[in-house]
C-alpha cells in the first residue's frame, strides 16, 4: 500500500475555493415595486406600494422573489430586513388584481401559489438571519412573509390576521402550514376560520412575533437587533438556523443527528479537524494530481470492480 499523503492546508487556495463555490456576485437588480438597500453586510427590502397598503401584486411578488434569491446568492449579506413603506407592512395579495382575472385559470392559480411557496421557502432557508420589521397592517400574505423570517419586531399599532375566509379564498403559502407549526392546530383554526384582526401583543403571546415596541421605536429596535447579530459568530448562526429549521420537521433521533453533526463541524472549524483514522487523504487534491500511487486512487482502484459480477 502506498504511503498516505499528508494534506497541507496551505496547499489549497481557500479564497479561490470559496469564490468558486459562491460564484461571481451579481450587481443588484433593478426593481420598480420594492426598494432594495445594499448596506452589506445588511440587505433591506422595502415593499413599496404604500397607496394600496403594500398589497402583493403579481409584479411586486415577482420582484420580491427575485430580491430574496439575490440575497440568497450573495455572500456579503449576513442579515436581511424586510419592511413596508408608508406606515404599513403588507395587506397580502392584491384582491383587486385577483378579481380582474389576472391570476388566470385554476391551473395557473396553482402554479402561482407554488411559486409563492417557493418564495417563502427560499426566504426561510436563507443562510442569513432574517428580520421582519412590521408596522401597521400585516395580514394574509404579509403575515405569511413574517412567518418565514427568523425574527419579527412589530409596533404597538400593528393589526394582523388571516382574513381570507371572508373573501372566499384560502391561504396558499404558510397561513395554515407554517402557522400550525408555530402556534398549534387550535389557534391556527381560530385565526383562519374567524378571520379577525388581532393586536400586536397577542401575536407575541401566541409565538408569531418576538417583540412589540413603541410606534416610534421600530427602526431603532431593529437596528439594535442587527448590531447584536453581527457581533455573533456567523458560522455558528448559520449552523443553528439550519439545525432548528430541519429539526422541527424531524423525529427526535434524526434531529439529534443534526445536533451531533453540527457539534463535529463546530469542533473542526475551531481547529480539532484532525481525525487519526480519516487518514488525511484528500480526494480533490489526489484527483487533480493524477498520481497513481496516491492512497485515494489506490483504494478507488480496489473498490471499482469489487462484487460487480
Amino acid at each position: 500500500m502506498a504511503s498516505v499523503p499528508k494534506l497541507d492546508p496551505k496547499s489549497l487556495d481557500l479564497v479561490a475555493l470559496e469564490t468558486a463555490a459562491r460564484g461571481e456576485e451579481q450587481p443588484v437588480p433593478d426593481f420598480e415595486h420594492l426598494v432594495f438597500d445594499d448596506a452589506a453586510p445588511v440587505a433591506r427590502i422595502t415593499l413599496n406600494r404604500p397607496d394600496v397598503t403594500n398589497a402583493l401584486s403579481i409584479a411586486l411578488s415577482d420582484e420580491l422573489c427575485r430580491a430574496i434569491e439575490y440575497v440568497r446568492d450573495t455572500e456579503r449579506f449576513k442579515v436581511l430586513v424586510i419592511q413596508g413603506a408608508g406606515g404599513n407592512f403588507c395587506a397580502g395579495d392584491d384582491l383587486t388584481e385577483m378579481a380582474s382575472g389576472a391570476w388566470g385559470t385554476a391551473n395557473q392559480v396553482m402554479r402561482r401559489v407554488r411559486f409563492y411557496q417557493h418564495m417563502a421557502n427560499t426566504l426561510e432557508e436563507l443562510d442569513k438571519i432574517t428580520i421582519a420589521s412590521v408596522d401597521g397592517f400585516c395580514v394574509g400574505g404579509g403575515l405569511e412573509v413574517t412567518m418565514a423570517c427568523d425574527f419579527v419586531i412589530c409596533t404597538e399599532r400593528v393589526r394582523w390576521g388571516m382574513p381570507e375566509v371572508d373573501w372566499g379564498i384560502t391561504p396558499g403559502w404558510g397561513g395554515t402550514t407554517r402557522m400550525v407549526r408555530l402556534i398549534g392546530r387550535r389557534m391556527t383554526k381560530e385565526i383562519n376560520l374567524l378571520g379577525a384582526l388581532h393586536p400586536a401583543r397577542r401575536g407575541v403571546d401566541l409565538g408569531l412575533f418576538n417583540r412589540v415596541v413603541a410606534n416610534d421605536a421600530l427602526e431603532s429596535e431593529t437596528q439594535r437587533l442587527i448590531e447584536l447579530l453581527l457581533l455573533k459568530n456567523q458560522q455558528g448562526l448559520r449552523q443553528l438556523k439550519f439545525m432548528i429549521n430541519k429539526n422541527v420537521e424531524a423525529d427526535l433521533y434524526t434531529a439529534q443527528g443534526f445536533e451531533a453533526m453540527g457539534s463535529a463541524l463546530t469542533s473542526a472549524i475551531l481547529g480539532a479537524w484532525h481525525v487519526s483514522d480519516a487518514d488525511d487523504a484528500h480526494g480533490w487534491a489526489s484527483y487533480a494530481s493524477k498520481d497513481p500511487a496516491s492512497a485515494v486512487r489506490t483504494r478507488r482502484e480496489a473498490a471499482r470492480d469489487f462484487w460487480v459480477d
